[in-house]
């Protein structure tokens, strides 16, 4: 196993620009609105079209560079398929649109075509109230449970309009695109039933975001499963993409195609294990997940951040719970705590 990764690509396409990086398989990059400011997406050659693997932020600079492939890449062919790896917006963002342009359907997996709709309609326990009840719990100070509150719903701004039917995708199932045959590769943990694409005939893997090479996953834990264990659900699912050959070459959502999938994996359980030891040894006193926050994250959080990083907090915190590491105390008043037994 290398011990480092191999990058083949030095730099991503440009604006409306693609780049193929395996026969048939284009490269294209979009911009997002956060401080993770790109996503990778996909097309395949498919027959006469192309099959379109996510979609990008729901947005106005996101639709204006889809605008300029429908007049230079996608003049050769339509999008005749849509594949979205997970419901995040920065995926299924123009699943909708695209469909509706192209008469073609969307296809992804059924949990997470549902949790798209739940969020959107912010039924039940996938609302915001919901979340900033939940980290209100886990101690997050006032003020920022209230600049939550104010934000609202972003989920509708990055997909402003959802697909009414979709294609079921489950695991392990075989797609037959162009000449090749991709199979689904099922990832948790990040997402309900996230999927990843593997082509072994070309030793390519769209990984989406299960696998990324330079930051480490989300992985967080939300108000519909308070007690869950998403982080182990996560680790778990890297062991697909270890036993990968080690030539593999890796086509990530975020940062560059790389080669050395099991050297990644690697990467990745150490450090969630160095963060795990690292909020043990932090935990001599009842502490809640704020409070834990800075171990994990020691720069300054935007308010997008601070979100995806008290969902994270929790999931390590729930980890080491599950694990018996860590006792969970709660309060009268539903305060949530953890220290070492």
């Amino acid at each position: 196993m290398p011990s480092t990764l191999e990058f083949p690509f030095s730099a991503p396409p440009c604006g409306g620009a693609t780049k193929e990086v395996a026969p048939g398989v284009l490269w294209l990059r979009m911009p997002l609105p956060f401080a993770l400011d790109h996503i990778n997406l996909w097309l395949l050659a498919d027959g006469e079209g192309w099959t379109q693997v996510d979609t990008g932020y729901g947005d106005g600079p996101t639709r204006a560079l889809w605008n300029s492939h429908f007049a230079t890449t996608l003049d050769a062919g339509p999008i005749t398929r849509v594949i979205a790896t997970h419901y995040h917006p920065d995926h299924l963002g123009n699943a909708a649109w695209l469909c509706q342009r192209f008469g073609c359907t969307v296809a992804m997996p059924q949990a997470e075509y549902l949790t798209a709709h739940a969020i959107a309609e912010e039924h039940s326990g996938f609302g915001v109230a919901a979340i900033a009840a939940l980290f209100r719990a886990h101690g997050m100070i006032a003020d920022h449970v209230a600049a939550l509150e104010r934000r609202g719903n972003q989920y509708r701004r990055g997909v402003p309009e959802l697909p009414f039917s979709f294609l079921r995708l489950q695991a392990h199932d075989e797609i037959s695109i162009g000449a090749n045959r991709w199979q689904v590769i099922p990832g948790h943990g990040h997402s309900p039933e996230h999927a990843s694409l593997h082509c072994k005939s070309m030793n390519v893997c769209i990984s989406g975001d299960m696998l990324l090479p330079r930051i480490s996953t989300n992985v967080s834990v939300w108000p519909v499963e308070p007690d869950g264990d998403p982080l182990a659900r996560f680790l778990d699912s890297l062991t697909a993409f270890a036993g990968f050959p080690p030539d593999t070459l890796i086509l990530p959502s975020h940062g560059l195609p790389f080669v050395g999938a099991s050297t990644r994996v690697e990467q990745l359980r150490a450090h969630h294990d160095a963060r795990l030891a690292e909020l043990v040894a932090a935990a001599d006193e009842p502490h809640s997940a704020a409070e834990f926050v800075p171990v994990l994250f020691r720069r300054e959080l935007d308010l997008q951040q601070r979100f995806f990083a008290m969902g994270e907090a929790i999931a390590h915190l729930n980890h080491l719970w599950h694990a018996k590491r860590l006792a969970r105390l709660i309060a009268d008043d539903g305060n949530i705590r953890f220290v070492r037994p």
